[in-house]
């Protein structure tokens, strides 16, 4: 018992420490556990910038150099401003044309990406004033989008741009992850710092990497931690740097005398916190065929309290949960949707059955408070007591997507970008084709300092804090109008894209035009509907009413 205590403290206090920056879900579903065998990946982030913008491919004279910036998730630069330039690597004749937001997603030709913020050790870290490393996640996304068709090769690139340019921590002091995705295959990166001090001229590697294929029938989530396990570097299922293994051994972490495994998790990311474990708990009790294995997280009515009980907090080992699985179904783009709105209904995670929520119904018994929410701020917990619980949607998040790729369909029509803004408990996903030729103004504005109703960010958030003067009743109002909004564009999405493949067969501009005002069309209908909603959720529950 002292041993899990002792543990639950260690993990509080990376939990305090992480909390604002690892706040990013990431999903992958192979091609054959897929509902219609597309690959499918997603990310829900919580960074600042929730804008997205479409950055054409262009080309360049031989010779040319290209800016590695520092601050292209600030929200409060230009549009086109990428921040500061920390140095520069040799430019290629030609670039892809990518959408690009505060960690870009997709190119033109169906290369996904999607990223999770891990944790570390600190050993491990660097910022721009303790050494040269100069290569972020998010410009190394960017360049790997402009220049790559396929994941493995965009895998084997990024890992260079580590090693030579040198990891360097944007997101707090973290490491972090990328999954790969084309239309054919999944792979799962993942990228340690180097600590401070190291220069390029060192002749070192600047950073530690390792990548792992998924199986085409298995499923994944990272939820801020380190996925990968044992590693096979011989064989075609993993790339590693040099280093991978000889910095651990180096630092005193890892004695290959020893006889145990290497163990790339264990190593670099050794202490479970329950941020992450309550994640992998919820997917692995959702899609997973071992849940009856799995430790027992579901609310017990007739003991309210025990989600709160200290002891009963334990963090479960790491080696609970494998790096992939079978799933139990196929999985569909909703499904994914689905998961990424959860906040742990009907578990222990669920703030929204903390006993503090309790209150008297008036006639002699007992309710939920209709201010009962699951995305209690910091000063309402510390008032009410609430334990906190980080759920997998978050009201403090900016934007994030579930992207579907296809490659029985041609590029323009094949991939599908479903993008939500602020916090995906509440905002319809969007579907941005890999055709398109722009963004919808609405999509493209949001200053954090400044509030515009032009922004469709602003809109959702608005709603969405709006949503404290009753939360449980608000929620069901959004679910109504959002709900078969969504539906109805899942549900003529076989008819607008097969009216685009023929369109596609005549004119291929056309065909781009089509979808392009199809999507902007609905995220400029987002921005109205939450306006609307805004006005009539501060009508119906104003607290004049009281």
């Amino acid at each position: 018992m002292r041993k899990i205590f002792l543990l639950m403290l260690m993990g509080t206090s990376i939990l305090l420490k992480a909390t604002s920056s690892l706040a990013c879900t990431v999903i992958a579903v192979g091609k054959k556990v897929s509902s219609d065998g597309s690959i499918i990946i997603s990310h829900t982030d919580t960074g600042p910038d929730s804008r997205i913008r479409l950055v054409r491919g262009q080309t360049h004279k031989p010779g040319e150099q290209v800016a590695v910036y520092w601050g292209i998730q600030d929200a409060d630069r230009a549009l086109t401003d990428n921040g500061i330039v920390l140095g520069y690597i040799p430019q290629v004749e030609k670039t892809y044309t990518y959408f690009h937001s505060a960690y870009s997603h997709v190119n033109e030709h169906q290369l996904g990406i999607a990223e999770s913020t891990l944790d570390q050790r600190e050993e491990l870290v660097v910022t721009r004033e303790t050494g040269k490393q100069i290569m972020t996640i998010e410009q190394a996304m960017i360049f790997a989008l402009q220049r790559y068709k396929k994941a493995s090769e965009a895998v084997r690139f990024v890992g260079d741009l580590m090693t030579t340019y040198g990891f360097l921590p944007s997101s707090g002091d973290g490491s972090e992850s990328l999954i790969f995705a084309d239309t054919e295959e999944i792979w799962v990166f993942e990228v340690f710092g180097v600590g401070p001090n190291w220069t390029p001229e060192s002749g070192k590697p600047g950073a530690i990497w390792a990548a792992q294929k998924l199986p085409d029938n298995h499923v994944t989530m990272i939820p801020n931690w380190s996925i990968i396990k044992e590693i096979n570097p011989t064989s075609d299922n993993f790339m590693v740097s040099e280093n991978y293994m000889q910095e651990a051994i180096d630092r005193g972490w890892y004695n290959p005398k020893s006889g145990k495994p290497f163990i790339w998790q264990e190593v670099y990311a050794p202490i479970p916190v329950e941020f992450a474990t309550s994640r992998f708990w919820l997917f692995h009790h959702t899609f997973g065929p071992n849940k009856e294995l799995l430790p027992n997280r579901m609310y017990d009515p007739s003991n309210p309290y025990k989600a709160i009980q200290p002891y009963f907090q334990s963090v479960e080992p790491l080696s609970t949960y494998p790096f992939s699985f079978e799933p139990v179904k196929k999985l569909s783009v909703q499904d994914i949707i689905a998961f990424q709105r959860s906040t742990y209904e009907g578990t222990i995670y669920d703030m929204t059955l903390d006993p503090t929520w309790i209150v008297a119904d008036g006639k002699g018994g007992y309710t939920k408070s209709p201010l009962a929410t699951p995305f209690p701020d910091s000063e309402m917990r510390k008032l009410l007591k609430i334990t906190y619980r980080r759920p997998v949607a978050r009201h403090r998040g900016h934007y994030g997507m579930v992207l579907q790729l296809r490659g029985w369909l041609p590029n323009e029509v094949g991939g599908v970008y479903w993008v939500y803004l602020d916090n995906p408990y509440f905002s319809p996903y969007i579907p941005i084709y890999t055709g398109n030729t722009s963004i919808a103004e609405t999509y493209k504005i949001y200053n954090p300092n400044e509030y515009s109703e032009k922004s469709a960010r602003w809109a959702i958030d608005f709603v969405d804090n709006l949503a404290n003067l009753r939360f449980q009743a608000v929620a069901k109002d959004v679910q109504t109008i959002r709900t078969p909004f969504e539906q109805n564009m899942f549900d003529n999405q076989s008819r607008i894209e097969a009216e685009a493949l023929e369109l596609l067969k005549k004119n291929p501009k056309k065909a781009q035009e089509f979808l392009t005002n199809y999507s902007n069309g609905k995220m400029n209908e987002v921005t109205a509907m939450f306006l609307k909603l805004r006005n009539d959720v501060i009508v119906k529950y104003t607290n004049n009413n009281e």
